[in-house]
């Protein structure tokens, strides 16, 4: 948001300002902002503290945000070198943090994002001509050296006015004459968007928007630049609601409105001059939860983008090289085409073109994967020294087959697969020593399940039933076919259906479940035994040294305490990344070193 967090409290009245004319001292007075216990003053020949000038230049948008530090940042386009300049404010010392030219778009307006979840502060540059882009400035309390862009975004052609709410993690984008939308904030959500104010006949928007504004109590000021007027839209528990219209009479036309805080706020003329007195009503301000941080890490290592964009890339698995861990190999299934294997450098050294796969796993010298084309488990070899070869199939009576796992019993000395459908079906196979596969027992859970996971040691099948719970059965051949949940979607907030991926490591004689919270965009660790506490509430952000984007909308997951070689000698996990961004590209793979996950465990 601009000027003032959302979350601060209000009093019961605004007095809305537009001083009558400028003062002499101020007559070429662009924007001013209440900025501790002064004013941050734009001219048209530079930037002012109080009496104290910050920096020369024609200097347009002009926009600040009060940091969780107590801080402020403050941001300002120079007109005629397109460079945006940066700064941070604490009482009335002010200093640089960056200045750089845009080249990638002609800006219309910035406004700040400041995520409290997700420790990450970032700067939206609006376009015009439909495209915006999202710059990270700072990653916990380090200062990138240079904004970072994490995202690229599709906004209105004629865009033009944007504000933030850190409470609600979200964009708002004024669409010139036509329509304010809301987007959300977070660069590895969803972009999607929600209609919040429309033209008539749909609403009441006439003239083109200008500036956006944040008030305390949740409103949203729309301002309309010619005829002049104010639109009020007040927040309830169904979104926003249009509430008021004031013209401004006594100005022509109007660019810009600013909260300069207790009550008042500040309208700025198309020349840059101010103007006249209203006063309306305030809503009673409620108390917003704020959401509580969630544990970090990053991502040291991607695989090559699959070539297919849309929802292609499902499953990982890994292949560990029993005499050179970086000889290992990483497999990922295609829902299109089929799968790929990656190198320890995340470049494609294989590709088995053999149709739909959806999930796959890996023991000993086998991996199998679930065929959707004819509902059917394809079996591949894998020599010593990594190589896949297309092996054995066998179909499934399974109507959609959908979620793969597989285990291995010492006792028998044999491989097993675990392969379910939409149904909720669970159907077990044994692989004989020739890689043939025979139907042994059918399990189930309620309703649809994907991701599932055998502990080897214990002979425990643990299943993801996708908007339910995590089950619990026996993974012997000839073990009960009777399952109990253990882990609840309703009993853990941190944990948004869908369940999707599920892996199971053992780690210094502790057992680890990992979960993949695709409702959130996050992971979390359980004990592995009852009572099956959560450990670990972790989300994967940008590695900002190596460029790489993070993680979300995570199907599939896969854990090796095993060393992979260099940079995951202690082991890694793996989880297929649903929005591969910087730059924008077909699915792919993330690994993050183990114990870089372990140091977040309580």
């Amino acid at each position: 948001m601009r000027n003032k967090m959302i979350l601060s409290a209000v009093a019961s009245s605004l007095m809305l300002l537009v001083a009558c004319g400028t003062s002499a001292t101020e007559t070429n007075l662009r924007h001013k902002v209440a900025l501790n216990n002064d004013y941050l003053k734009v001219t048209a020949d530079g930037l002012s503290l109080g009496d104290k000038r910050v920096a020369e230049g024609d200097f347009f948008h002009l926009r600040t945000m009060p940091l969780s530090n107590g801080e402020t940042l403050v941001g300002a386009m120079e007109g005629n070198t397109q460079e945006l300049f940066l700064w941070r404010a604490s009482g009335k010392a002010i200093q640089p943090v960056w200045k750089g030219e845009i080249t990638s778009r002609v800006i219309e307006d910035i406004c700040f994002y400041e995520s409290n979840e997700n420790q990450q502060l970032s700067v939206f540059l609006l376009g015009g001509r439909g495209g915006a882009e999202q710059r990270l400035l700072k990653q916990d309390e380090q200062w990138l050296k240079e904004p970072l862009v994490v995202r690229n975004m599709n906004v209105p052609f004629d865009s033009t006015a944007c504000v933030v709410s850190n409470a609600e993690q979200k964009l708002y984008v004024a669409e010139a004459d036509q329509a304010v939308w809301a987007y959300n904030a977070e660069p590895e959500v969803d972009q999607g968007r929600d209609l919040i104010a429309a033209a008539k006949p749909f609403g009441v928007i006439e003239g083109e928007v200008k500036a956006l504004e944040l008030l305390d109590d949740g409103s949203l000021l729309v301002l309309e630049e010619e005829p002049p007027r104010l639109l009020v839209y007040r927040q309830n528990e169904q979104g926003f609601k249009f509430d008021k219209a004031f013209a401004i009479d006594d100005a022509e036309a109007l660019t810009d409105v600013s909260d300069l805080g207790n009550g008042e706020l500040l309208l700025t003329e198309e020349d840059m001059t101010a103007m006249s007195k209203l006063t309306i009503d305030t809503l009673e301000s409620k108390q917003r939860p704020v959401k509580k941080p969630v544990s970090q890490v990053e991502a040291t290592l991607q695989t090559e983008p699959s070539p297919l964009r849309g929802d292609a890339i499902d499953d990982p698995a890994v292949w560990v090289h029993p005499e050179a861990p970086g000889k290992s190999r990483i497999m990922g299934t295609d829902k299109r085409t089929g799968l790929y294997v990656y190198g320890m450098s995340g470049n494609i050294v294989q590709e088995l073109p053999v149709g739909r796969l959806n999930n796959v796993d890996v023991r000993g010298s086998w991996a199998v994967a679930s065929l959707r084309d004819n509902n059917s488990l394809q079996l591949f070899d894998i020599s010593a020294d990594g190589e896949l070869s297309v092996g054995t199939n066998a179909l499934t009576d399974i109507e959609e087959i959908y979620g793969l796992c597989m285990g291995y019993n010492e006792a028998t000395e044999q491989a097993s697969v675990y392969v379910n459908g939409k149904s909720g079906v669970i159907q077990q196979f044994v692989i004989s020593n020739d890689g043939k596969m025979e139907k042994v027992r059918e399990l189930s859970v309620p309703s649809q399940p994907e991701g599932c996971v055998v502990d080897d040691k214990t002979q425990r099948l643990f299943v993801g039933e996708e908007d339910v719970a995590v089950w619990l059965f026996d993974a012997a051949a000839d073990g009960s076919t009777s399952g109990e949940p253990v882990i609840f979607v309703d009993q853990h907030e941190e944990l948004v259906a869908d369940i999707e991926g599920v892996t199971f490591a053992n780690v210094d004689g502790r057992d680890l479940l990992f979960v993949s919270s695709q409702g959130n965009d996050s992971y979390i660790v359980f004990e592995g035994q009852a009572p099956w506490s959560l450990l670990s509430h972790f989300r994967i952000r940008t590695n900002t040294e190596l460029a790489i984007d993070g993680a979300s909308e995570t199907d599939g997951i896969d854990v090796t305490t095993q060393s992979l070689g260099k940079g995951f000698e202690q082991g890694a996990f793996m989880v297929q990344d649903g929005r591969n961004r910087m730059p924008e590209a077909g699915q792919n793979l993330k690994l993050v070193p183990l114990e870089n996950i372990l140091k977040t465990i309580k």
